[in-house]
């Protein structure tokens, strides 16, 4: 497996790594440890620190899915980073692999989604279901590699498997996702979605930050980087990580 804590940016006030495939980002009925609390090793034996290291979770992706992590090191930047998550003040992209071409090459996907906690499986409707939540998402196709679509997407909710089970609504389920759709798993049980950038306001320094998490580390993913530019318009970016 890849190193688990993969630091991309680390001050006093957070540390944001890319998750590996595969790793919970907090605790459930499994027991396996999760990503925060291989964060709280790494920064105990980095800083020499004595008893309990606080490490709050401002955001969760799913365990199948790899990409950008955030956590907070203070109380005062966790509140500060909920918030912004919160205002949708934080700008989202990933990247998944889908095996079936969109009917267009960008738009934008609005739907009602409803999860049912026992199953841990999201629903889509087309219209407001009691108990469901608006999802919108923006997509666009970057190219075409070994007959699959590189989409990148630009989530503008955050609801529970809302970027899964809106391309499976699509009609263009994630690669690897026998949950929505996809015909057969990746062998490592990951699913190709990959939260690959923040864009932010740092919560205590004020810096307008672009965070940049770099693709897992297997041939599958690597094809793509020949898709990749770089985009960063009427943007005052003071830091790219």
């Amino acid at each position: 497996m890849e190193r688990i804590v993969q630091p991309i940016y680390e001050d006093n006030h957070l540390l944001i790594v890319n998750k590996p495939a595969g790793i919970l980002v907090q605790g459930d009925n499994t027991g396996d440890k999760p990503l925060v609390d291989y964060c709280k090793d790494y920064l105990k034996e980095k800083y020499n620190k004595p008893g309990a290291v606080f490490l709050g979770v401002v955001h969760r992706i799913d365990r199948p899915v790899s990409g950008i992590v955030v956590f907070a090191r203070t109380s005062k930047a966790l509140e500060r980073m909920n918030k912004l998550f919160a205002t949708r003040k934080i700008q989202k992209t990933y990247w998944a692999v889908v095996k079936r071409k969109p009917r267009q090459p960008e738009g934008k996907l609005i739907s009602w989604l409803k999860k049912d906690p026992s199953k841990n499986i999201t629903t889509a409707y087309d219209y407001q279901e009691e108990g469901s939540q608006k999802a919108e998402l923006d997509f666009k196709v970057l190219g075409k590699l070994n007959d699959h679509y590189l989409i990148e997407v630009k989530p503008i909710t955050g609801r529970p498997h809302q970027i899964r089970v809106q391309l499976s609504e699509l009609g263009c389920p994630i690669r690897g996702d026998l949950r929505y759709g996809f015909s057969k798993p990746n062998p490592d049980k990951s699913i190709n979605l990959h939260a690959k950038g923040l864009y932010f306001e740092h919560p205590i320094k004020k810096e307008q930050l672009i965070i940049r998490a770099g693709l897992p580390n297997d041939q599958f993913w690597e094809q793509f980087l020949t898709l990749e530019k770089i985009k960063i318009k009427d943007k005052n970016v003071d830091k790219i990580y």
